[in-house]
């Protein structure tokens, strides 16, 4: 059994804001890298040379990579031999998001009262937490500030099951034509096929940790993948929606398995600038 001090674990997450605010990650660097060369659209190619040139400037001048710092969203694998130690988990992590927005200066955006008053929290709590126990001794975090706009723009389908491959390649053609510019393009799609709506909705969202461009190791999600990236980019949405060659950048899709009455299709986009950072501790 091996201890883990919740302190540690808030200083972590701390560190995590910070990198991940104003790092852009390697893999989306070179995945805006090769759309530049791809990019046919004069106005496609000012707006990619402009996204890392912004990358750039954050990363060298300790700037924030966007104004929208997002909803602070967490995926933590536990091992099974891990003690927790010095307080509680939960209060750790809001306590590490309180500490890292404030510190970094970062926007907060979350609101109480959703509907009514939408009154600003004020240090961008509550996070969003998702929590797996997993074999093993170490505690793997992974933070992902989760911006407004291409959020807004989620989408569930309960298709039939008879829909097969072509159905999921329209639903996510339809999602991101019907997006636009709103999602900030060119985009990565994390992808859900099956399981239920809740657990699909959350496992799109897990697969835009995965490096950029890297298929799935199932040959047929990755010809999944394939496909649905062929049929976003024929849409001519282009960067930022000003029309161009590249409206997405990656699929990232995973398949599990459903009840046989129902085909769930979760889709969560991501906008070019796609922040995640992760510790093992």
């Amino acid at each position: 059994m091996r201890e883990i001090s919740v302190t540690e674990i808030c200083h972590a997450i701390v560190q995590l804001i910070c990198q991940a605010s104003y790092e852009l990650p390697t893999d989306v660097i070179n995945a805006l890298s090769i759309a530049l060369t791809c990019e046919r659209s004069s106005l496609g190619h000012d707006s990619l040379t402009s996204f890392l040139e912004n990358a750039r400037l954050a990363h060298t001048e300790h700037l924030p990579l966007c104004q929208d710092c997002g909803t602070a969203t967490f995926f933590l694998e536990l091992g099974q031999g891990v003690h927790l130690t010095d307080g509680d988990l939960h209060e750790a992590i809001i306590e590490g998001t309180r500490l890292g927005y404030r510190e970094n200066y970062l926007r907060a955006s979350m609101v109480t009262q959703p509907f009514t008053q939408r009154q600003n929290t004020g240090d961008n709590t509550p996070p969003v937490v998702h929590i797996d126990i997993v074999p093993g001794e170490t505690l793997k975090i992974s933070f992902m500030p989760k911006g407004g706009g291409a959020e807004n723009m989620s989408r569930l389908f309960m298709l039939r099951p008879g829909a097969g491959a072509d159905g999921i390649i329209e639903s996510v053609r339809t999602t991101v034509k019907e997006a636009g510019g709103k999602a900030c393009p060119p985009l990565i799609i994390g992808l859900c096929i099956g399981s239920t709506a809740e657990k699909a909705l959350t496992e799109a969202k897990r697969c835009l940790l995965r490096t950029v461009g890297h298929p799935s190791p199932d040959p047929e999600v990755a010809a999944l993948e394939k496909g649905v990236l062929t049929a976003v980019n024929q849409l001519g949405i282009g960067p930022l929606g000003l029309g161009g060659t590249i409206t997405a950048m990656a699929v990232h899709a995973t398949a599990l398995p459903c009840h046989f009455a129902s085909l769930p299709v979760a889709i969560i986009l991501q906008c070019h600038s796609a922040r995640h950072a992760e510790v093992i501790l």
